[in-house]
């Protein structure tokens, strides 16, 4: 599969991972994270040898960042790496052997394993590998100095990371996001029909993405377009449901 097809293989590892097609470095709307996101880019076009951490709230982004920074690299011929690890905790970590060997590691969720001793091993396994010549990738809810770390020297090297806090998007950033997410998608969305979605669902990227995607299907299904009435239906039913 290609990079623009709806996922593709990150690299040729045992776990399925997988990157959504959204995640692009062109769909990110930068708001107060332009230092963050160019740094990001420049690691995945393998400008820059560091290890990057990001952190911030749900839906400040980190995913998104981490994603594109994979299909970046792949792009440019680049073997890359995706690894949610909220989601693939219980995996042993033996699978994830030769990682030492790829261009770029994207670890996301780097907290829901804080305080898992072979997890925390692995880490640090991967931040030796990559010391010195970049390449490594993390994000979490908090700083190094704030992720419960057991084993003291993953902390340490944890700590040498080069970090950046997101920032949220303002109301009309978050906007301007939610066009350019529809846009993408091949969907009409007018500016006031947006605001409207806005102010119906939780106010994360990941969140506003996830309705633009049911909206999608069911405007495809209905036949219609996205009207506020529509929209409003559509969220009553799902809701309901």
């Amino acid at each position: 599969m290609t990079p623009g097809d709806e996922e593709y293989s990150a690299a040729q590892m045992p776990l399925p991972l997988r990157l959504g097609k959204h995640a692009l470095f062109a769909t990110f709307v930068v708001g107060a994270n332009a230092t963050a996101v160019a740094h990001v880019a420049a690691v995945a076009a393998r400008k820059r040898g560091d290890i990057v951490w990001l952190w911030g709230g749900a839906g400040s982004g980190k995913t998104h960042l981490l994603q594109a920074a994979c299909r970046e690299a792949h792009e440019k011929s680049a073997s890359s790496m995706y690894l949610p690890l909220r989601e693939w905790q219980n995996v042993h970590t033996d699978q994830l052997l030769g990682a030492e060997h790829l261009g770029l590691v994207a670890v996301d969720d780097v907290d829901a394993v804080a305080g898992k001793p072979e997890w925390e091993a692995r880490l640090f396994s991967m931040f030796n590998e990559f010391h010195g010549r970049g390449g490594l990738l993390l994000a979490a809810r908090g700083a190094p100095t704030a992720t419960p770390f057991r084993l003291g020297d993953l902390a340490s090297r944890a700590a040498g990371a080069i970090e950046y806090r997101l920032r949220d998007l303002v109301d009309e950033q978050q906007l301007a996001a939610l066009l350019g997410h529809a846009s993408r998608r091949g969907l009409e969305l007018d500016a006031a029909t947006a605001r409207f979605l806005q102010s119906r669902v939780q106010r994360g990227m990941a969140e506003l993405c996830e309705w633009l995607d049911r909206l999608d299907r069911a405007s495809l299904a209905a036949q219609r377009r996205l009207t506020i009435p529509f929209v409003r239906e559509v969220l009553a039913r799902e809701r309901a449901e």
